[in-house]
């Protein structure tokens, strides 16, 4: 059997379930796939155990203190204790609830002690004298403030991170203690983990600031699940990955030459801006453009063709000239640096009026806020703001928008009718679906880098990318872009568009049929 027909190509990206719809998806896998429950917890707990035992850098024979709650997240963590126990760690079991499976899953390796019987002081000696703490105590099904037990040992390793430099490694199951997994919502006294082992996938809440600040590291092991493709439909949310980048990079025919590679039209630079154009439409042609024009004001013209010589110049504020190029164009940047005046107005309307998908940044959402009727309701445009723009478009604060910024994405969609992607840590789009890009880095919040990412939008639409995929998959290059540049503080938008073609050669060199891809995911921190 050839390897094309043993192995589905998938083309979706992973999911990013929250907690309610991780409950729903377990019961999917119990009730509908024929998946025991037992085995889905037996292997969350070994895979678990297995990601410590290898990558965590302790020797045998180094303690663990595993703290365990009821339910599934608890039993995950006994299980894990019991195969670290069996493989020569020395291993506590503290509960901060009993649960009755306790003995049938620890199979007689550990003996665990309430946290109740546990005075203050030996709690935080016992904490201390570890050299990895598991976190178990709440899973996906948690929220709102901390209490009673899990409150306690919260606190403790709490006091312990703050105060002792040797303080032992933290690792969370699923989530840490106090991290809501449909928000990323951080309550008082949550778990600061160095590292989260999810089980199936991250779960969306530790994608999301201020959980994914709280996560460390985000380890997602495969525990049983069917491959995704017969998911229930409430799974909303996909975290990009390079096996569903790889799967929707544009590829160009053998025979293909620059008028069927791509044609972009950047419409950018008010006077004294042309590093906005020049930004974009570079970035437009490291993406695969073939054909490139650039239409901006009559003073630019001579910094933009020594920057860009391959480049067509169009005169922005002649209204024939920008006609003729839109028409010949595959998709069109508007927006970068173009100013929020009459005349940027002017050059703005035709680009709505047309037939060419349009990516709308910067300036151009500032002045379409200041009418929400003349947003194009046709499906052709991607907006891509950033907080301050969101807030525009929305006629609220900044605050507002960052304060949930979920919310606030969703609005934006439904007052601009086409695909949105919101700027941020982490970036979010939403069109039919909702995706995120979890590899981004406060790295990127640098001067033009918007401008380098709607070029790189337009020149993946122009090669044939539905818009959605293509805000998505501009994300993921973007960033992979800034990974091969070096993520280093000072990095200039220049450096990441520079880089693009690595970026893009790194994704082709991914293969895009696996059994198990999700096995391999990992994020680290970010800020």
């Amino acid at each position: 059997m050839s390897r094309s027909r043993e192995f589905a190509r998938r083309t979706s990206p992973l999911p990013a379930p929250t907690g309610t719809e991780s409950r729903a998806l377990d019961a999917w896998a119990i009730d509908t796939a024929g998946v025991p429950s037992a085995s889905l917890m037996e292997r969350a707990g070994t895979h678990a155990a297995e990601i410590v035992a290898r990558y965590s850098g302790l020797p045998p024979g180094a303690r663990v203190v595993a703290v365990a709650g009821s339910g599934n997240n608890g039993g995950d963590a006994r299980i894990a204790a019991r195969c670290l126990r069996a493989w020569g760690f020395r291993v506590d079991l503290i509960e901060t609830a009993p649960d009755a499976r306790s003995g049938i899953l620890t199979r007689s390796f550990l003996s665990p002690d309430p946290v109740e019987a546990i005075d203050d002081a030996l709690l935080a000696q016992r904490l201390a004298a570890a050299d990895l703490v598991l976190d178990g105590m709440l899973g996906t099904g948690a929220s709102g403030e901390l209490r009673g037990p899990v409150l306690r040992v919260a606190r403790t390793l709490g006091a312990l991170r703050a105060d002792d430099p040797n303080r032992p490694r933290i690792v969370a199951l699923d989530l840490p203690t106090g991290v809501d997994a449909d928000t990323g919502r951080v309550v008082d006294h949550a778990v600061h983990a160095d590292a989260t082992i999810a089980f199936g996938w991250p779960k969306l809440g530790t994608l999301l600031h201020p959980g994914r600040s709280v996560a460390g590291e985000i380890h997602a092991v495969e525990i049983g699940y069917p491959p995704p493709g017969g998911f229930p439909d409430e799974v909303r949310w996909g975290v990009l990955d390079p096996v569903w980048a790889a799967a929707h990079l544009p590829d160009r025919p053998p025979d293909a030459h620059k008028y069927r590679s791509g044609a972009v039209l950047v419409v950018a630079g008010s006077e004294g801006m042309a590093g906005a154009a020049i930004l974009a439409a570079r970035a437009a042609l490291r993406a695969g453009a073939g054909y490139l024009r650039i239409a901006s004001v009559a003073s630019n013209r001579t910094v933009v063709q020594a920057a860009l010589p391959e480049a067509v110049w169009v005169e922005r504020d002649d209204a024939g000239a920008l006609a003729e190029a839109l028409a010949a164009s595959d998709a069109v940047v508007a927006g970068p640096g173009i100013g929020v005046d009459a005349a940027a107005r002017a050059a703005l309307d035709p680009i709505l009026a047309s037939r060419c998908p349009r990516v709308l940044d910067a300036d151009a959402l500032s002045l379409l806020s200041e009418d929400a009727a003349a947003w194009p309701d046709d499906g052709r445009s991607v907006v891509t703001p950033h907080p301050g723009e969101a807030a525009r478009i929305l006629g609220c604060d900044t605050a507002e928008v960052q304060g949930d910024r979920l919310a606030a994405l969703e609005r934006i969609h439904a007052t601009t009718g086409g695909v949105v992607l919101l700027k941020g840590s982490p970036s979010l789009v939403a069109g039919r679906h909702r995706r995120l890009d979890p590899s981004g880095s406060s790295d990127l919040a640098t001067a033009g880098i918007g401008d380098v990412l709607a070029g790189t939008i337009a020149s993946l639409i122009s090669q044939g990318v539905e818009a959605e995929s293509a805000a998505a998959l501009g994300l993921w290059l973007t960033s992979g872009a800034a990974r091969a540049a070096g993520y280093r503080s000072g990095l200039q938008s220049i450096d990441v568009v520079d880089h693009l073609p690595a970026a893009i050669a790194t994704a082709r060199a991914v293969p895009t049929t696996a059994v198990a891809p999700w096995v391999c995911f990992h994020a680290e921190a970010i800020r």
